[in-house]
């Protein structure tokens, strides 16, 4: 009430304060497509409207937050460590990871190499930070913008099509229920490449579908790093919960890099 971006309480607490959005609304889950196709329309448009912004200016919240190659070293310590004894049983997880450790280096290299910008991003793509217009169910604003960092739009991109795309659960233990859903990766992506309207350069267009598949796989990365050490990073709700969630990232990847020729042909289609 007295103008402040901020109220400090009885107790003594500063408490940060946002502007009301009237009329609108968000939604935990993909209710319908269009749902789906304004949150990219709407993260584009964030990226759009920060495109000459110097990201290198701003705080980085969390160190290292989507740098996959530190990701892949955090698995391997963990791996090595084995400090829950379960290594020995999760053979096959951990090959599919270091058979992919060339991989992991693709964005961070294409970073260091200066051929994809250092960008204002947002680092948490769900639908669920997105407001909805009431009436014309138009994405209004983003919110919740504690994590935005310096990052890649790629990124961004790729942890929406992680999230939003796939056709089953993040920590589904029926592995024939995930897979990419293409119909949803081309809504995002022509949602995604007309909010940036123009800002992203090629080489980030060549590269949208590695987006998803690399936060596909350092999600995964990260839910299997934090089972060999005990499950202390993510809240789990029955034994094996972090398992379960890596391996169902593990099957979407593959199905990611079987598809990755349409996903391709689906970006030249809107760029």
């Amino acid at each position: 009430k007295d103008g402040n971006p901020y109220l400090l309480d009885g107790e003594g607490e500063y408490w940060r304060v946002y502007l009301f959005v009237e009329d609108t609304t968000s939604y935990d889950q993909v209710e319908k497509p269009d749902d789906f196709y304004q949150s990219a329309v709407s993260f584009g448009h964030f990226q759009s409207l920060l495109a000459d912004y110097p990201a290198e200016t701003l705080h980085e919240t969390i160190p290292d937050f989507h740098n996959t190659v530190v990701r892949f070293e955090n698995f391997r310590k963990a791996a090595k460590q084995d400090i829950c004894g379960r290594a020995a049983k999760l053979q096959e997880e951990m090959e599919f990871v270091r058979e992919r450790e060339a991989f992991t280096h693709t964005l961070e290299d294409l970073k260091a190499e200066g051929r994809i910008p250092l960008r204002v991003t947002h680092n948490d793509t769900k639908l669920n930070n997105i407001l909805m217009d009431n009436a014309t169910g138009r994405g209004i604003c983003v919110i919740d913008l504690d994590t935005v960092m310096p990052g890649l739009a790629l990124n961004d991109f790729g942890d929406s099509i992680r999230f939003g795309a796939n056709t089953g659960a993040e920590d589904e233990q029926d592995l024939s229920k995930v897979s990419l859903d293409l119909e949803l990766f081309e809504l995002y992506t022509k949602g995604f490449i007309e909010g940036c309207n123009g800002a992203l350069t090629e080489t980030e267009l060549d590269n949208l579908p590695v987006g998803a598949m690399m936060m596909t796989l350092e999600c995964g990365m990260r839910f299997l790093t934090d089972y060999l050490e005990g499950d202390h990073y993510f809240k789990i709700h029955r034994e094996d919960h972090n398992l379960d969630r890596a391996r169902a990232q593990f099957k979407l990847v593959k199905d990611m890099e079987e598809k990755l020729p349409k996903m391709k042909e689906i970006v030249a289609k809107y760029r």
